[in-house]
């Protein structure tokens, strides 16, 4: 059920409704708990219900681990309890997501050395969300081993938060020892958090309807295989693209923390404006935090951090963001890209950029760098195999003498109404205003910069946006979330 479609717009209030009503009873918290579930994995199953055995049997199986665990009383006893978790979960995400990506560099391997090796195949469909409900349950896990949380006693609390649908398909990824314990606690209706959420999933709803699907147009025939653009074009499809991604994403977390908000649940900050970053480590401070921080915590850490030599840091770091590409997908494009993310960490780094703040003019030109070392990595991300990666970045040669004719193109919605030039300058407007808006809101919150204003203001804004949404709002079939294919 994608955020972005009808089913959605009807679910949300109906469980809105009975989940209030619960809570008015005398075990208010256990119904509202139970219910909280099966609203969850209806959600889940409304893409293919037979996902649902697999996240049953991961939180099954990490429940019963973390109770033993609790039982032994050493490190050492409860370790191979630990191996068994990691087993079944990365075994499970490794067989849906990994299984045909080794097969064909295996085949594809022996083929360079001319021996043919018959490729067995098989026709796997990846479970929506697997890779973020794994993460999120093994951190439970592994808290549990280091004895930095106690083991959950109600098992519907616990299966409730692995597969609370707010945050289930894409995050973010919660640590149990930050929203575990939400479950326990008695949940009254707040006006003002309900208020903040519905704000959040305005503007959530905005960003991936309005900007990133409409940008996505675009973005789809510079990478199309058919595709004959180069110079501007495909330099226009790059820069798209980290708009279309940033907006689609961060889209998503919004409105995945703003309907936790309308149950009572605060989830964490996912993206704090990071396109005003002034170094690409600071970017990826603020890009993706709750992936970032798991890969801190249960990988980077564990490595040894930057507790070793510089060398051995770097190493570290590189092995990070090798691991994050490859948890994105599994084609060797994530894993270039991850390592292009390294690289840049690692050499600002070494020349003293990171961790520096800049004024003034300073400050844009940084920003402007970290942005287009974000812009050019990306394109590894998107296009759909290395060679092809490196063919869009060298048709930049063109860059000078080619001129723009991406917006002449009739394969877009914005074509049947606008002209090539009025695309463009409603797009580069577009764009335009939403940084300017995410500068504010920056330096504050969201909440922060609306409280300020006077309510005729708020309502207002509130009214454009949802005019803007409906003139201009991509439609027809809904489009689904970027981060849901991972």
């Amino acid at each position: 059920m994608l955020f972005n479609s009808l089913a959605f717009a009807l679910f949300l209030p109906i469980v809105f409704g009975i989940y209030w009503q619960l809570g008015k009873h005398s075990k208010g918290l256990q119904r509202q708990n139970l219910f909280l579930l099966g609203a969850s994995y209806f959600f889940y199953a409304w893409w293919d219900a037979r996902f649902l055995a697999l996240i049953i049997i991961s939180s099954l199986a990490d429940y019963l681990l973390a109770r033993q665990m609790e039982r032994q009383n050493s490190k050492a006893e409860r370790k191979p309890l630990l191996w068994l978790s990691l087993s079944i979960n990365l075994g499970l995400l490794g067989f849906f997501k990994y299984f045909n990506f080794f097969i064909e560099s295996f085949v594809g391997a022996f083929a360079q050395i001319g021996v043919h090796v018959e490729s067995p195949m098989l026709n796997i469909l990846l479970p929506v969300g697997i890779s973020f409900y794994t993460f999120q349950t093994l951190s439970y896990t592994i808290d549990v081993y280091r004895g930095k949380m106690e083991a959950a006693r109600d098992p519907v609390a616990f299966f409730a938060y692995v597969g609370f649908f707010p945050q289930l398909v894409a995050g973010p990824i919660e640590k149990a020892r930050d929203l575990l314990p939400q479950f326990s606690v008695p949940r009254k209706f707040s006006y003002p958090l309900a208020v903040s959420g519905l704000r959040l999933i305005l503007y959530g709803i905005i960003k991936k309807v309005v900007i990133s699907d409409r940008l996505a147009e675009y973005v789809n025939l510079v990478y199309a295989p058919e595709s004959t653009f180069e110079g501007l074009d495909v330099l226009l499809g790059i820069l798209f693209f980290a708009f279309q991604i940033y907006c689609d994403f961060s889209g998503y977390s919004d409105i995945a923390i703003g309907t936790a908000r309308l149950f009572g649940f605060q989830l964490s900050i996912n993206f704090r404006t990071p396109f005003f970053s002034q170094s690409v480590s600071e970017l990826w401070r603020r890009w993706h935090i709750t992936l970032n921080a798991w890969f801190r915590d249960y990988v980077y850490q564990p490595l040894g951090g930057r507790s070793g030599s510089k060398i051995r840091t770097y190493i570290n770091v590189l092995i990070v963001f090798l691991v994050s590409g490859f948890w994105h997908g599994a084609a060797w494009t994530y894993i270039v890209w991850g390592a292009i993310c390294a690289l840049f960490y690692t050499l600002e780094a070494l020349l003293g950029l990171g961790g520096k703040t800049y004024t003034g003019l300073q400050r844009w030109l940084f920003t402007l760098y970290t942005f287009g070392t974000f812009a050019f990595g990306m394109v590894f991300f998107r296009a759909p195999s290395v060679e092809v990666a490196w063919e869009k970045l060298g048709s930049l040669s063109s860059i000078f003498i080619q001129e723009i004719t991406l917006f002449s193109h009739s394969g877009t919605e914005l074509s049947q109404f606008l002209s090539p030039a009025q695309a463009g300058i409603y797009l580069s407007f577009l764009l335009l205003l939403f940084l300017i808006f995410e500068f504010k809101i920056g330096l504050e919150s969201l909440d922060a910069v609306l409280d300020k204003w006077p309510r005729p203001a708020r309502w207002l804004f509130y009214y454009g946006l949802i005019a803007l949404l409906l003139i201009f709002g991509a439609y027809g079939i809904p489009q689904q979330f970027i981060y849901f294919q991972f």
